[in-house]
């Protein structure tokens, strides 16, 4: 971590950070918006924060594992003054178990880890179990948004879903709202094909 993440963590940890123990439906910590949308993987919170900035009307749940991402994140949220953007510091799967079911309005997942690897693709986040979890969490005509920039991961991420009953939907246009990061401008340069998708829970 720099010295101005730990010092965010330090300083705002108690403004921005969450530490749910038990069952929780993520609009319990936003009572006066309209929806919640839960990011999964937000990253060095570039675009979350941004989104977050462009929707106040909307709260919002980043959930990230790595402690760097999230003080990065909260620098980037104090610096907004969001008033509409609560972060989660663990694995995903964790949080998961504990959000009630149909709860959700919406996920966010950019630019998951493609592990390119044929080794190693056993361990990207979106496969049929981690779809389904997703289907009991969303609620009834709630929404699964997803980028990435590696063409063989949209190919299975596109049939997954294709496969599952519970969703309806598919490849979609680059929403104007979602920021380009640094990340995924690299992707570009190296002539990555993105591929946005939008999947909504029938």
């Amino acid at each position: 971590m720099t010295g101005a993440q730990r010092m965010a963590l330090d300083n705002f940890h108690q403004r921005f950070l969450i530490t749910p123990k038990d069952s929780f439906s993520p609009n319990n910590f936003f009572p006066e918006h309209q929806k919640v949308i839960v990011e999964i993987g937000s990253g060095m919170g570039e675009a979350t924060a941004e989104i977050a900035r462009t929707f106040p009307e909307l709260g919002f749940i980043a959930i990230e594992v790595h402690q760097p991402g999230i003080g990065a994140l909260i620098i980037k949220a104090v610096e907004y003054d969001l008033n509409n953007l609560k972060m989660i510091n663990e694995d995903c799967h964790l949080i998961l178990d504990l959000i009630e079911d149909g709860s959700v309005d919406g996920f966010h997942i950019f630019f998951p880890d493609p592990w390119p690897k044929t080794k190693h693709q056993k361990r990207r986040l979106l496969n049929e179990k981690f779809i389904d979890l997703l289907a009991k969490k969303v609620s009834s005509g709630g929404f699964v948004k997803i980028a990435t920039d590696w063409i063989e991961y949209a190919l299975q991420i596109e049939s997954i879903f294709n496969s599952n009953k519970n969703f309806i939907g598919g490849i979609t246009s680059r929403p104007e709202w979602r920021p380009l990061t640094k990340f995924e401008q690299q992707g570009i340069t190296k002539e990555h094909e993105v591929r946005d998708f939008l999947y909504i829970r029938s």
